[in-house]
């Protein structure tokens, strides 16, 4: 029975879609009904969450995943200790960084290469020299390196340097929020949905200038959420005089967030680079339309059923937004096209891939 120690340092409840890649993984790895053993090795702020997708043991580390200086000290330090100490076969860290040694194979998922690709778009630039060096660190320790996109691959290579046969491409997957009730799609009028952090490579100000090309009659409701605090958009908003369509909310609960996919027209998103995008995904399996940037990944996951548009032309993405909030024939299309695209993406696939994956680090090393 193959024991694996599983990396939950970062898991504290605030990351976003690296903890519902986790969630979801581990949910999918637990139904293949097999004899691995998991044991998940988890912050302190985790484990005060509900970790009932987890198909094994918890490990409370008692470390933050928080405080950014005891979080790194756990990672390269204390995940290993804690593999050693529970006879583990293999580590699997899932968020990006992990243990800079290990006795046993390891697997690391490393979803993006923002930091290296777009550092001036990192809202935290004294922390960019620190990730880099640990992402180096946990890509030399790792047997194998799971990713995400062929973007997010072709950039492993490309700045850590990484050997192209060392890296598995295995795409998440994606599925409509519960509750989700699209009869009432568009009873609310137009709405044009944004779901995403605040950092700069999302590039929401491109939204906020969108609807100030669009005559006022004929903007639709937009709303982003995902703000935190003082909402730096909201500047933006005030600028240029479209408060009375751009709605700015923080982060929403799960009621919330069904209301917002049953009433949306469409799901629009900017981003000047992405790893991948779970919101597509979830969109689609909705039946709501996406708007996407035109970049490698946003075309990767959103294949023909999306519409696109470059990040830096505002007028475009104006264009598209007052066609799919007038064209009901466009959206009818798009929907259909958008179930089908989703389902090409599985968590199961996600799921067997990735422990093929993990069978393979835990071969013997081939004699030369």
């Amino acid at each position: 029975m193959p024991r694996v120690l599983v990396d939950l340092l970062s898991y504290t409840g605030t990351k976003g879609g690296m903890e519902t890649y986790t969630r979801e993984l581990y949910r999918a790895l637990g139904a293949l009904g097999d004899d691995w053993e998991y044991l998940g090795f988890v912050s302190r702020e985790g484990a005060e969450l509900d970790l009932s997708w987890f198909p094994g043991r918890i490990i409370e580390s008692g470390i933050s995943g928080e405080n950014r200086f005891i979080w790194a000290w756990g990672e390269l330090t204390q995940v290993s200790r804690a593999a050693n100490r529970e006879r583990a076969d293999l580590v699997h860290s899932p968020a990006t960084l992990g243990p800079r040694r290990t006795r046993m194979p390891a697997v690391v998922t490393m979803h993006d290469m923002l930091y290296w690709s777009h550092p001036e778009l990192m809202t935290t630039p004294l922390y960019s020299a620190p990730v880099r060096w640990m992402e180096r660190q946990t890509a030399r320790n790792a047997t194998r390196i799971v990713t995400i996109s062929p973007t997010s691959k072709n950039e492993l290579v490309k700045y850590l340097g990484v050997a192209p046969d060392h890296v598995d491409v295995i795409p998440l997957a994606g599925h409509a929020p519960l509750d989700v009730d699209r009869s009432l799609a568009g009873s609310e009028g137009p709405l044009i949905l944004a779901m995403g952090n605040r950092r700069p490579h999302k590039n929401w100000g491109a939204l906020i200038r969108a609807a100030a090309l669009l005559p006022a009659s004929e903007r639709p409701r937009i709303v982003i959420t995902g703000g935190r605090g003082v909402d730096p958009l909201a500047a933006q908003v005030e600028e240029y005089g479209v408060g009375d369509a751009v709605e700015l909310r923080g982060w929403v609960d799960d009621a919330e967030v069904a209301h917002l996919y049953s009433t949306a027209t469409a799901l629009a998103i900017p981003s000047f680079a992405e790893g991948f995008s779970l919101p597509t995904l979830e969109a689609m399996a909705a039946g709501i339309p996406t708007l996407l940037s035109d970049i490698e990944v946003h075309r990767y996951v959103g294949g023909s059923a999306a519409r696109f548009f470059p990040p830096s032309d505002d007028r475009a993405l104006a264009a598209l937004i007052g066609r799919i909030s007038t064209d009901p024939a466009l959206v009818a299309e798009m929907v259909q096209a958008g179930f089908a695209q989703a389902a090409t993406f599985t968590w199961e696939r996600t799921a067997r891939e990735t422990r093929a994956v993990f069978e393979s680090a835990l071969l013997p090393p081939a004699r030369v």
